[in-house]
């Protein structure tokens, strides 16, 4: 299936002047919330990277998402796998699993996200589980903004993607959108309305 369609015809590709999590500034932000808030596009987008995984062969024993973006996303993946699903969450700054969640010694873990920029938050949730002793066995998001370099694509990783190389990243898309270091953002220097974060820590 088409990813780039479901998130226009949800309004989720925006355009604007855009501050993402890294702190930098974007003219577009894929809002994923609003092409998971329909179930059924939801459980389609998470079949379609369930087959991904299937057809690498790679063996899950369990989903773990970062909160809040991720958890939707993560979910619909689990169960397409026919595995349980936990997430982490931040407290006091630092990613936790809480809410009687648990893992096993060895229990095979793929981290997923709704959208894998540097893979940061993704990684803060690998090594938080890693830590209890689970294996981490990949990773996966519906889109993939093109800083980590997934299974199936010819891009090469940047610098700034953080995932480690030697685990699969599973996506639907590349979304390659211009980024700018806000000291010197053309749509600031344009005199643009302030740039605004429309993601799970923003409006």
């Amino acid at each position: 299936m088409n990813i780039r369609d479901c998130y226009l015809r949800a309004d989720a590709l925006l355009e604007g002047h855009f501050l993402l999590s890294s702190g930098n500034h974007s003219p577009y932000y894929l809002q994923s919330a609003k092409v998971l808030e329909n179930p059924k596009v939801a459980q389609e987008l998470a079949e379609a990277l369930a087959q991904q995984i299937r057809e690498y062969g790679l063996k899950v024993d369990c989903v773990c998402s970062p909160a809040l973006g991720g958890i939707l996303a993560g979910y619909e993946l689990a169960r397409a796998l026919g595995v349980r699903f936990i997430f982490t969450e931040r407290v006091e700054g630092v990613m936790t699993l809480r809410r009687g969640f648990e893992v096993s010694c060895q229990e095979r873990i793929l981290i997923c996200e709704d959208i894998i920029t540097t893979g940061g938050s993704a990684l803060e949730s690998a090594r938080c589980v890693e830590s209890l002793g689970a294996e981490i066995v990949g990773f996966a998001g519906l889109a993939n903004r093109g800083f980590c370099k997934r299974v199936g694509s010819t891009l090469e990783a940047k610098s700034e993607g953080k995932l480690p190389s030697h685990l699969p990243l599973f996506a639907l898309e590349d979304f390659v959108f211009e980024i700018y270091d806000p000291t010197s953002c053309p749509l600031c220097q344009e005199g643009k309305l302030p740039a605004i974060k429309p993601g799970s820590r923003g409006n």
